[in-house]
């Protein structure tokens, strides 16, 4: 198994422009890479079903109760 570059305080984005005021022995929650710069990470498209997009509702309606 190939392992990965391991990151460090001195990757982040904010440790290389000085806009961090932490002393930590490992990198914090707020970690972006000094690569990608401030662009957030791209995330998943939702997509409908077409079954679902065509029906009026995706599940049927409950009785109707008699007064």
């Amino acid at each position: 198994m190939v392992k990965g570059k391991r990151v460090t305080c001195e990757d982040c984005y904010f440790k290389q422009n000085m806009l961090c005021a932490l002393e930590l022995s490992a990198p914090c929650v707020t970690f972006r890479s000094a690569e990608q710069g401030l662009r957030p990470e791209r995330q998943l498209s939702f997509v409908f079903r077409t079954q679902r997009t065509r029906t009026a509702y995706a599940f049927p309606q409950p009785p109707v109760a008699a007064r």
